[in-house]
Order: structure tokens, then sequence, then C-alpha cells
């Protein structure tokens, strides 16, 4: 049996992560108190150099769980392109169809991660396809992969979105869709997307946006108007799950300490959608996608933790049961 083969589309960015002692986060835990006076030279306790970006972040969990993975975007000649490129192919990652300009520039973050391991981001958007979102994409080459997962598409926003949405569609790929900020912002337009998304993954302040509900079985059953399967997250109060036939409820894989939060949320979905393609079930997919998340977070860079192929993986709070006939959609 051939492995499954996945399509992310999304920006790519370099990663710089500072730690000192000094990003220690305000007692409300809502900014760092640091202060950075003009002039000031700030000594920091450790520096690394990672790639990013929420499409790359997946491309690598899909690698790493022997499927065959492919990246799509605009990258240009700069180190911090060089750097995302060679990344993706030390991993294994088919690269053939990233765009690559001298023009363009991949984007660039400086992650401050304060003592508790949650982060201030300094991000430059990078430069690559301009506000108007035009793209020198080949979106019918989509028609070679059995999933596509657009993440983080910038200036192209939901147009582009639509056109990887409709393009998967004619070509019978099945599509996973984390949405971000601008996507969720044109709430009319993204719902009349959800049509031909077969598995939406959000949290629940986002989901809210879409569907009523208070709780997150309730969004998730309501999301089910628009999708086969919805999964819902609330951070450590754990995440919701249904195929419309049956519902799973998590709580946290495993409690460790939190070294930086980056590229947890991607561990969680990529490495969800790395079973469920494969055939996994319900249960099994949000258990190793929770493992992923966890292992992310113990680890400098949204990279480093990932998991590879064949890990043990051990129980963790969940918990199964059908969907009842009044609660389906």
């Amino acid at each position: 049996m051939s492995m499954p083969k996945i399509l992310a589309i999304g920006k790519g960015v370099q990663d710089v992560f500072l730690r000192s002692d000094e990003f220690d986060p305000h007692k409300e835990g809502q900014h760092m108190f640091t202060h950075l006076p003009l002039g000031l030279k700030m000594e920091v306790d450790d520096v690394t150099f990672s790639t990013g970006g929420n499409a790359t972040n997946v491309a690598v969990t899909l690698a790493r769980q022997g499927l065959e993975a492919g990246y799509m975007w605009g990258l240009g000649t700069d180190p911090a392109s060089q750097s995302i490129l060679y990344d993706l192919d030390q991993e294994g990652v088919d690269t053939s169809l990233v765009v690559q300009e001298e023009s363009f520039q991949s984007g660039y973050s400086v992650v401050m991660i304060a003592t508790n391991g949650e982060r201030t981001i300094l991000n430059h958007r990078g430069k690559a396809f301009g506000r108007t979102g035009r793209h020198g994409f080949e979106l019918e080459k989509i028609k070679g992969y059995d999933w596509v997962y657009p993440s983080s598409l910038g200036d192209g926003g939901l147009t582009l979105l639509a056109e990887i949405v409709d393009a998967a569609e004619k070509y019978g790929v099945k599509v996973m869709l984390n949405p971000a900020g601008p996507e969720l912002a044109e709430k009319a337009k993204l719902i009349a997307l959800l049509d031909s998304v077969d598995v939406l993954s959000v949290n629940k302040e986002e989901m809210q946006q879409l569907v009523a509900g208070e709780t997150l079985e309730e969004l998730a059953v309501h999301a089910l108007h628009y999708v086969p399967v919805a999964i819902v997250s609330d951070g450590p109060n754990g995440v919701v799950a249904t195929d419309g036939k049956t519902i799973v409820r998590a709580g946290m894989y495993e409690d460790v300490p939190v070294v930086d939060r980056t590229g947890a949320g991607d561990a969680f979905a990529s490495g969800f959608l790395s079973q469920w393609a494969q055939g996994r079930s319900l249960k099994e997919s949000i258990i190793f996608a929770s493992a992923n998340s966890t292992s992310v977070v113990g680890k400098v860079g949204a990279k480093t933790g990932i998991l590879h192929k064949n890990v043990k993986l051990h129980e963790m709070p969940i918990h199964e049961r059908p969907l009842k006939p009044h609660e389906e959609k």
C-alpha cells in the first residue's frame, strides 16, 4: 500500500529564538516585564536558529511519519529562503513546486521566549507576491496529491485559499484547513468554502466565530453542518473532535515543562492528518496529534520536537462515545 501524498501550501520563515532570564512574564501573564531602553545592550542566554512557518512545519511532520510530503510557496535566494529549502530537503520534503525568484524574500521572525515558555514574536512578513495576491503557482499540480493543507497564505489570503480549494475539488483532492486570522476575518466567504473542506481544525474562540455553541462538544457538532470532520481545541483544557459518528474528548497528552510553544498548533493539526490520511481512527489520530504537540513544546523551535515514525506512545486522558441521533447536524 502506497503512503498518502500531501501538499502543504503557505509561508516559510526563518526563526531566531532568544532566551534570557530577563524575559520574565508580567504577573498577569499578558506581556513581558522586561523593558528595552534605547541604547541598552542586553545579554541573552541562548540563541537558536530554526526554520518555521505553518506549512513547512506541517510538511516536516508528514515526512517524518513516512508520508510523501510536498511543499509549495514562493521563496527568494536570500539566506533565510535557502535555509528553509535546505531544512525541507533534509527532511525529504518535495520542494519542486516552490516558486523561487530573486525579488522574493522569506519571512523572518525574532522570537523572545519568556521564562514560562510563552513568547513575543517580532515578525517580518517577507516579500513574495505583493498585495495583489498574484502568484506563479502551478495549482493544477495539486491533482497529483491525495490531500492538500493550505495555511498562512500571506497577502493572497482568502482569494488564494479559494483558488486552492477549487483546484482540490476539481481534481478530487481532500482538504484539511486550519484558517488563520485574515481568513477568519471574512467569515461569510470562509464559510462558503467549507463545503469543499474535509477536516476543519480551529481553537474554541475561532470556532465560535463560525458556529453557535458554548462547549467544545457543541461547537464541534455544529461544525458538522459544514465539514465531515471537526476539531476544536482549547489549550490546556483539551480538545474535542467528531467525524459525525463518534465524539472524542482528550485532555493533555502529558504534563511537561513548556520550553517554547512555537509550532504547537501546527504539530497537533499535522499530527492528526498524518494518521487520519492513513486510515487511522479518530481516537488514534487525536492521540498522535496530542503527543506530537506535547513533544514540540518541550524543545526550542517549531520542528525540533516533531515525532518520527514508529515512536512508542503511552496512554492519555481520552474518551470516545457514539454521536447521539439528536446531536447530529
